[in-house]
Parts: structure tokens; C-alpha cells; sequence
């Protein structure tokens, strides 16, 4: 898209006067079409805020969608007659519509076998937009799903739903402001209970407050997504789903929805190509760092200099960097992303591309939270080790790492602010273990398990707005460590180190977008790593554990050029 035609949408969003978030239909995601729609027929879009001839914000708040349900169909023996199925149960649907003004309806068909998720999105032409979500492992997956109804209730015959992939929107949320309690409520609107696998799906920046650069605009301050057509991988099978969104309030009409989703379900794929987990032989053509290694060393040194002043409140922050490489050949952002699952083990895969977009895609050990019901999960994660190359070296790198006095003050600082934001809306709050090591495929951290119980469910959002930032992706105090990284970072963090995840009736999970990269097909892909700056931390060793970050990438890909210097300073003087 050309700079221009996004510097007037963001300008558009700005100069709104509601200036609330804004769901948009599937058919407008065309930018060029979103400006054009935005220019003459703004408020009849507007979702929120007050606008003539429309409900306030409060009274749509108050005002539930009419119907919020899920039809499951008969199981089908494989995905190509579960696309059938679906397409006919949406024609039926469009011929006798609920008699509603608003609603929300998924209707979703059980398949016999299991096909993976990611497979299932990969064979659908690169449609956009797109999401996927796993979660770490099975042990992790509270939410069941049963095998007869498939609505997500418990029962002895459930099944866990391992990923799930999203292509095209119901119903999308998006906004170059900060998130607030106002967009949360929005996006709660269109979700139930009864309907726990309508979910919205998508991220939050790191910063909302830092400018938006270029490759970030389409994702603006946060984007949150309700797939029109969805395909869940679960244990033992899979399910295909279809989902229907439409509120007259909003001018966007039943009769608009259902001919958007049938617009989507002719482009779907039937056929599922197995990816082949083996990545495409590739090299870099160009690889260089914001900051490079001197610049770092320096801004470490600035970092550690403050921490010992006498009146410094800072004890920790955390640095990130930024690499750019251009391959040789395009590399495929989901093809990238199912490499990565041979490293999945204990760690979240997310992908999320809005329209004429790159794919935000990560493999994330780090959860932020994880609601069911009234039940809260939470975890500290600090400090990095990689793993022994034999399992006597693996066991003694773990224990320097757990009498590391360095690692133990960064590890110390991020629980205690987790599980002081934790206590402040939870009726009570249980740490298990004090302090143990998380193994990864190719790194340890310290780590401890927290698990409390809110007192309302109305409280998440509280839960999800104190405990992001963490002071394992940005520091302690956080606003003295994100004053500092605003300060020092040449690069926009974007949605790196934010939440990714999804909202859902009746449970909510969020990872930290952490060991991640923004990749756009062909152009190669920025990659992201930070670490914590603690006392005694050395500028060499943290610089060697960015690459140890970034190497799950890297290790796919031909490396063999020399680091370019980018024409931009690595750090903001001062």
C-alpha cells in the first residue's frame, strides 16, 4: 500500500470524532476500499461512540446481541464434505434468516480425521486475513471440547482443541489508540458462554503510545479478529466452522454478512496439502541488527550506569533488537512458522496478518494469563541459559542458572510484580514452585507457576491492562524501564513483547508476543529479541543470548554475509 494512501488512514482514525474502534465487515478489508468506505459512510461503521441516529457506546454496551449461538451439523468423514455441508447449511441460512437485528451464529461441522491446522491454512492461498493460535501442549489445554455437541463444555468424552486457524472476518476490532476497557466491552458484546469456540483472536502493542512505523500500520495500537471461517485441530479429529456477525445499529445488515461469508466459504479450499516441515533452501542476501554490537554494548553500559546512581529508581530494564534479512528466495510466513513446530514443545505458535499485511508470527514460551471461568493462571519467566549438549552439561547449566545472583534479582523482579498485580483483584493467590527451571528445545529459564481466583469475571480486563508489561519484556518500575526503552530504541517494537491471544466467553489465554518476527512473503523478515538488564549484567553475554533468541530463525537460514551497518543511528543520543 502506498505510504500515502496509509498516512490518510491513520490521519482518518485520528481526526474521528468519536475516536472509538471500529468493527469492519469482511468486504471492506481491501484498503483502498476501507479509506473510500471510512471517507463517505464513517459513523454509520461506528461500532462505539456517539453518532447520529445511532445508540452511545454505553447503550450498545447494554444492549446484547439478540441471538449468540453455535449449530453443530452432522460429522463428516473428511474436510471436503464438511465444506459441502457447511456451504449448505449457509444457504439455508440465508434463506430463512433469524427474524434479529443483531447476532452472531457459528456453525461448525465435526470431521473424522485429523488434519493439522496449520496445514488447513496453508492450502488456503494465502487468503487474508488469517490467524492461527496453539496452545503450549495438551497438559496446558483447560478448555475441552465435546465430542457430541462440540460447544467446549467438559465432559468425559471431550477432546482437547490443540490449534486453531482463522481465515476472513465476522467481525474485526481495530484502532491506532490505546486498547482500553471501552474496546474490551465491545468485543465482549459478541461473545457467550454458551458459545465458548466464538472467540476473537489477535494482539496488542508493546507500547501503544510510541508511534506507529510502517511495517506496523495495518495492526494499528491493537486487532482482534472473529474468523468468518475457522478450523480447529483437536486430538483425535478436527472440526470445520462457519461464522456469521451482523448488527443494524452498526449498518451492517444480515443480508450483508451472509453474502460476505459466502463470498469467503467459494474460496475456501477443500483439498489439504500436507507442509512438509523442512524449510526452503534459502540464504541471506542482507542481515543487519538495530543496534549492532557496539551501539549495544554502549546503551547496555548507559543502562547500568543509571541503575547505580544513587537515586535511581531503576533496577531492571529490558533492551530489545531489531534484525532485518533478505533472503534469496520469498520465504512463506506459515511454511516458517510449521518449521518451527519441531521446537513447540512448552511454547505458544500465533500468526496474525490483517489485509495487506506482514504475518506476525513467534513461538512464545512466556503465558501472560490464562482465564477460565474465575480462575486466573500466571507465570514468572527470567533468565536464560541455553541447554548442555549432553545431559551432565545440561544439569549443570542449570544449576549456575538457579544460584546465578544476577538471574535470581531479574527472576525476583518479575514475580514479585506478577504476583503483586495478581493479589490486587484476586480473592486469593497460590505460588507453586517458589522457583524452578522451564527446558526448552534450546534454552532454560527460571520459573514459577502463579494460579489465583478473581472476584469478578469483569475483572480480566484489569488482569490484562496492570499485568502488561511485564518486567521480563520491559522493566522495573515500568514506567521508569519503558520511559528509558522509549528513550533508546531506534525501532518500533510493534506488536512484540505485547499480548497475542484470544478472548472467549468463558475463558481467555494470553501468551507474551516474544521470540517472534514480522515476516512479508518475499521481502524476508524483521526478527525480534530482548533481554533483561539487571546489575551485573554484562553487555558481551546479553548480546549472546539475543542470538541464542533468535537462532530457532537464523538456524534455517544461510547466514553466510556480512553484517550491513543500517544508515540509521542504533541509539538515541541524549
Amino acid at each position: 500500500m502506498a505510504s500515502s494512501a496509509i498516512s490518510h488512514y491513520a490521519a482518518h482514525f485520528k481526526n474521528s470524532p468519536t475516536n472509538r474502534a471500529y468493527i469492519i465487515p469482511t468486504h471492506l478489508l481491501s484498503y483502498d476500499r476501507l479509506i473510500h468506505h471510512q471517507r463517505y459512510q464513517l459513523c454509520k461503521l461506528s461500532m462505539n461512540g456517539r453518532q447520529p441516529g445511532s445508540p452511545t457506546q454505553q447503550q450498545q454496551q447494554q444492549q446484547q446481541l439478540q441471538t449468540i449461538q453455535t449449530r453443530t451439523l452432522e460429522p463428516v468423514p473428511a474436510p471436503s464434505s464438511a465444506v459441502h455441508r457447511l456451504a449448505a447449511a449457509i444457504a439455508d441460512l440465508k434463506a430463512d434468516p433469524p427474524p434479529l437485528s443483531s447476532g452472531i451464529i457459528r456453525m461448525q461441522v465435526p470431521i473424522e480425521q485429523k488434519i493439522g491446522a496449520i496445514d488447513w491454512l496453508y492450502s488456503q492461498d494465502e487468503l487474508l486475513p488469517r490467524c492461527f493460535f496453539s496452545g503450549r501442549d495438551s497438559s496446558d489445554a483447560e478448555l475441552v471440547v465435546d465430542a457430541v455437541n462440540g460447544n467446549g463444555r467438559s465432559s468425559a468424552a471431550g477432546r482437547n482443541l490443540v490449534s486453531v486457524a482463522g481465515i476472513g472476518s465476522a467481525v474485526y476490532f481495530r484502532h491506532i489508540r490505546p486498547f482500553g476497557i471501552e474496546d474490551w466491552r465491545s468485543i465482549k458484546r459478541f461473545l457467550s458462554k454458551g458459545s465458548p469456540l466464538i472467540r476473537a483472536y489477535g494482539a496488542i502493542r508493546f507500547d501503544a503510545r510510541g508511534d506507529l512505523s510502517s511495517e506496523w500500520k495495518a495492526f494499528g495500537s491493537y486487532y482482534f479478529v472473529i474468523p468468518q471461517v475457522e478450523f480447529d485441530e483437536l486430538e483425535g479429529s478436527s472440526m470445520l466452522a462457519a461464522t456469521v456477525a451482523w448488527d443494524d445499529a452498526a449498518s451492517w445488515t444480515w443480508e450483508c454478512a451472509i453474502k460476505e461469508l459466502q463470498r469467503t466459504m467459494s474460496q475456501i479450499s477443500s483439498v489439504i496439502c500436507h507442509l512438509r516441515r523442512e524449510f526452503p533452501k534459502t540464504r541471506a542476501l542482507s542481515y543487519y541488527h538495530i543496534p549492532n554490537k557496539t551501539s549495544w554494548e554502549y546503551g547496555v553500559k548507559r543502562a547500568l550506569q543509571i541503575m547505580n546512581r544513587s537515586n535511581s529508581s531503576l533496577t531492571k530494564v529490558v533492551l530489545a533488537r531489531n534484525s532485518r534479512i533478505v533472503t534469496s528466495t520469498a520465504v512463506d510466513p506459515i511454511t516458517w512458522l510449521a518449521c518451527l513446530q519441531a521446537e513447540r514443545a512448552n511454547a505458544y505458535q500465533f500468526c496474525l496478518q490483517p489485509p495487506d499485511s506482514p504475518a506476525f508470527i513467534g513461538n512464545t514460551p512466556e503465558r501472560l494469563y490464562h482465564r477460565r471461568k474465575l480462575s486466573i493462571f500466571s507465570e514468572a519467566l527470567a533468565g536464560t541459559r541455553a541447554r548442555g549438549k549432553s545431559d551432565p552439561q545440561d544439569i549443570q547449566i542449570e544449576h549456575e542458572l538457579l544460584s546465578s545472583e544476577k538471574d535470581h534479582l531479574e527472576f525476583n523482579i518479575v514475580q514479585g510484580s506478577i504476583q503483586s498485580k495478581l493479589e490486587a483483584v484476586c480473592g486469593s493467590l497460590m505460588v507453586v514452585p517458589q522457583k524452578s527451571i522451564r527446558k526448552l528445545p534450546r534454552v532454560q529459564h527460571l520459573y514459577v507457576k502463579l494460579a489465583g481466583t478473581l472476584r469478578s469475571e469483569d475483572d480480566e480486563f484489569d488482569i490484562l491492562s496492570s499485568l502488561h508489561p511485564t518486567p521480563a519484556v520491559c522493566g522495573f518500575p515500568t514506567e521508569a524501564a519503558r520511559q528509558m526503552i522509549a528513550e533508546t530504541e531506534m525501532f518500533d517494537r510493534g506488536m512484540y513483547a505485547g499480548p497475542i491471544g484470544w478472548f472467549g466467553g468463558e475463558a481467555s489465554e494470553f501468551a507474551v508476543g516474544i521470540r517472534s518476527a514480522l515476516v512479508e512473503k518475499g521481502l524476508g523478515a524483521l526478527l525480534y529479541a530482548g533481554t533483561g538488564i539487571v546489575k551485573g549484567s554484562n553487555p558481551s553475554k546479553e548480546w549472546d543470548e539475543l542470538e541464542l533468541k533468535t537462532s530457532q530463525f537464523t538456524n534455517l537460514i544461510e547466514l553466510q554475509v556480512p553484517l550491513c551497518e543500517p544508515l540509521t543511528p542504533k541509539y538515541k543520543e541524549t
